[in-house]
């Protein structure tokens, strides 16, 4: 009873740090900065390189705030079953929570790669007097990529991965060396989440990264794709609706054009 009297109040906890993130990005988003939140917050190398350093540190640290409130829930089934199978364990808690940190840094290296190449594109756009004027065609861009690759078999592959928990765990955790295995297990599951969800992760650079509502909306999503019996069925249909709306942005802008 004290086993699973402990392992109760594990899962709680961890949804409760979940919530604790939602209600800071809620908070950060309406204050005075925003827009650091947000990756149209991140240009302007005029200010120098420590202004842009400084700006970089805080868009990551967002990022990895947004990873914690947006992949965290679709996790929790690992992080269950991972407890189940380690409760006899002593450091049963330390393992669980390298295992998060091991998937949390996963995300937070991919989220340094997003911004990387953002702030690029924020160069080049600068210097491109076309994509200046015609930002929407990027954002169109990404919702085709992005519905496109919900049909690919990457796609399929990582998220039936996502979508074994239990399987995954048996198939990655040995016991020995423990620590550094939990940390693997979070690490290999993470990659296999990336794989499955980055397509709608880059969708946050086109309908606002500092957006809670989006991200809300995106956490959902995926969270239904991986943990929901039928969520397998959402995946197709979501391509579509992604790649209808990039088109329609586009003709959107033909029409005007035409006008």
């Amino acid at each position: 009873m004290k086993t699973i009297g402990h392992r109760d109040v594990f899962v709680p906890f961890l949804a409760g740090l979940i919530a604790l993130a939602w209600i800071v990005l809620w908070a950060w988003e309406r204050s005075p900065y925003g827009r650091y939140l947000g990756h149209g917050g991140t240009g302007g190398v005029e200010h120098g390189h420590s202004h842009a350093l400084a700006q970089t540190v805080i868009y990551v640290g967002g990022w990895l705030l947004m990873t914690a409130a947006m992949m965290l829930p679709t996790t929790l089934p690992l992080v269950d079953i991972f407890r189940r199978m380690t409760r006899q364990r002593t450091d049963r808690t330390q393992l669980a929570a390298l295992l998060i940190v091991g998937y949390l840094g996963v995300w937070l290296a991919f989220g340094f790669g997003a911004h990387l190449v953002d702030f690029g594109l924020h160069r080049v756009f600068e210097h491109n007097h076309w994509l200046t004027h015609n930002a929407w065609a990027f954002g169109a861009a990404l919702l085709v990529v992005a519905g496109a690759f919900q049909f690919s078999s990457l796609k399929y592959r990582c998220l039936e991965k996502c979508r074994a928990p239990l399987a995954f765990v048996v198939a990655h955790w040995r016991g020995s060396d423990s620590r550094v295995q939990a940390l693997k297990l979070g690490a290999h599951h993470g990659v296999y989440c990336v794989g499955c969800c980055w397509a709608l992760m880059l969708l946050m650079f086109a309908v606002g990264t500092g957006n809670v509502g989006w991200m809300f909306a995106l956490g959902a999503i995926m969270a239904v794709e991986k943990n929901v019996p039928w969520g397998r069925r959402l995946t197709a249909p979501l391509g579509a609706v992604l790649i209808a709306w990039g088109a329609l942005i586009v003709l959107d802008h033909q029409w005007a054009w035409q006008a």
